[in-house]
């Protein structure tokens, strides 16, 4: 196109967005442009304006300086696609967002005045990780079509589905009975045996004689939506269920191309069509995920090399091993025996050049690994103990506990904790219904938006890490790596699986093909 030509179709566009070009800055995108063909043109130039607009502009006069950083970053993105197939993010890595009720958006830290994060959390971050907690659901289920306020010319019928949020403080300012309200809170038993409700208001103390519990598992320190009167000081309560989840696509229509994932790509995975085209004809990816693979045992080694000669004709795309790594996980000689275990793996897997030379290997450690205690996020193995291991088998990564992997434009989430006895023992009221614990273990963790949703002395952690622990916006994939019976569930578009326990469920594993999301369950007993 002619320099004259493609100049005035510059300026109008960027003028449409209430933005000026300076004449240098005109003429270097002239000349960045020139070689663009008229059809791929306007995507282009929009692109180029987005990627301004990111940037902290101090007016509307845009400089030179700022359209070359902003063509970088356009043609930047077209080369990620490569080395955005396969990213493993660890819980350190995991970028923060926090929300802003006021604008309604999710800021990333540094635009806001929170501090960097740190192990040795202040008072604040410990307030801050209810508050957090409480925020994102707050805004998840004022978007729900029950609670959203209906338009002021709305259908007569229609205001009747509709319910409204209250917050404690409204119930507290009343002298008198308030019949029939839904409050959105935080279960917490300030007193012994005495359960109270709590949100950012206030606090209010709760009458459970009556109340209906809906599926889940509700445990103290979890949110609600409690629905009852209010009387006399005491809250009572005729039913509890939780916040409404949220597919994630849903959650992506309203907050953009975020990436609130981690790894490389400056935008959500999700948007990339190269990623899905690649992810749809790479037919023969496979993800392995095995739980508690205690290689101190000759049994387990000697299973995994059935395993592996099984899969040396067809290598699996990665192996997940999740800890613990030990059976008898404590003594002095703890970790030297581990550097000797994997030592042995090492050696077996060396075995099958084919898996050796294609497979990449995973491993998140257990609760009972070598480290720093049970807090989470829990690091990585120490590079001490992993390094011989590391020189045989090239293709290993020692990650945190969660991690998080990307592939293509999937987002899976690894955990490796023995939740499920955990949230059963903690539960308010155990569900009636004990033969489906899986489908109330899952739909708590995605409701609660959170991996652990457990008072902070059950299950701690680092204050200022909680948001790596959160699920939201739900993953495509939740590994729950517990030692509770295998199962796969599938619960707001996310599938939900758990390997079982290695050497006590009869060497049980799962299998996941990413082409067409599918999980199949493997055994290698009797084998």
């Amino acid at each position: 196109m002619e320099p004259e030509r493609l100049r005035r179709r510059l300026g109008s566009a960027f003028r449409l967005r209430g933005l000026l070009l300076r004449a240098d800055a005109l003429k270097y995108l002239t000349e960045a442009l020139q070689s663009i063909s008229e059809v791929e043109l306007d995507d282009v130039i929009e692109n180029v304006i987005d990627a301004v607009e990111k940037q902290p502009l101090s007016s509307n006069m845009i400089e030179q300086s700022t359209v070359e950083a902003a063509v970088q970053e356009c043609s930047q993105a077209s080369d990620e696609t490569i080395e955005n197939v396969f990213n493993i993010i660890g819980a350190f890595d995991i970028p923060r967002y926090i929300y802003n009720s006021e604008r309604k958006k999710f800021l990333p830290l540094s635009m806001t005045d929170f501090p960097v994060p740190n192990l040795f959390g202040t008072a604040r971050d410990k307030a801050e990780l209810f508050r957090e907690r409480y925020s994102i659901l707050q805004q998840r289920t004022h978007r729900h079509e029950l609670f959203t306020p209906s338009a002021v010319v709305a259908h007569p019928d229609d205001g009747r589905s509709k319910f409204q949020l209250k917050t404690i403080e409204t119930l507290l300012g009343n002298t008198a009975k308030v019949g029939e309200v839904i409050v959105l809170g935080m279960i917490t038993q300030l007193k012994e045996g005495k359960f109270f409700l709590e949100d950012p208001t206030g606090v209010v103390q709760l009458d459970l004689s009556k109340a209906q519990f809906h599926s889940g598992l509700y445990t103290e320190s979890c949110f609600v939506l409690a629905e009852g009167w209010y009387e006399d000081e005491v809250f009572h309560v005729n039913a509890f269920g939780f916040p409404p989840t949220e597919p994630s696509a849903t959650t992506r229509a309203f907050y953009g191309n975020v990436n609130f994932f981690g790894g490389p790509s400056s935008a959500s995975v999700k948007a990339s069509a190269k990623l899905k085209q690649l992810e749809e004809e790479n037919e023969d990816a496979m993800f392995v995920f095995l739980s508690d693979v205690w290689l101190d045992q000759a049994e387990v080694l000697e299973k995994l090399h059935t395993m592996f000669s099984g899969y040396s004709s067809a290598p699996p795309t990665c192996f997940f091993f999740c800890g613990n790594f030990s059976s008898a996980p404590y003594g002095k000689n703890q970790i030297q025996s581990l550097k000797g275990s994997l030592k042995a793996l090492a050696d077996i897997i060396c075995e099958y050049p084919s898996i050796h030379k294609s497979s990449r290997f995973v491993f998140v450690p257990g609760p009972e690994d070598p480290g720093p205690g049970s807090i989470l996020p829990r690091p990585p193995l120490a590079e001490n103990i992993t390094e011989e291991f590391r020189q045989l088998v090239p293709f290993s990564v020692f990650t945190t506990n969660p991690c998080r992997i990307q592939y293509c434009t999937q987002e899976i989430i690894i955990f490796r904790e023995d939740l499920v006895n955990k949230m059963c023992r903690n539960c308010v009221r155990f569900p009636s219904s004990s033969m489906d614990i899986p489908n109330h273990f899952v739909k708590t963790l995605l409701s609660q938006g959170h991996l652990t949703p457990l008072p902070l002395y059950v299950s701690p952690v680092y204050w200022a890490y909680d948001y790596a622990l959160r699920v939201y916006p739900v993953p495509d994939m939740l590994v729950i790596a517990d030692k509770y019976d295998p199962f796969t569930v599938t619960n707001t578009d996310c599938l939900c699986i758990n390997p079982g326990s290695f050497p006590r469920s009869g060497f049980s594993f799962k299998v996941f093909y990413p082409s067409n999301k599918t999980v199949e369950d493997s055994k290698l007993q009797g084998l």
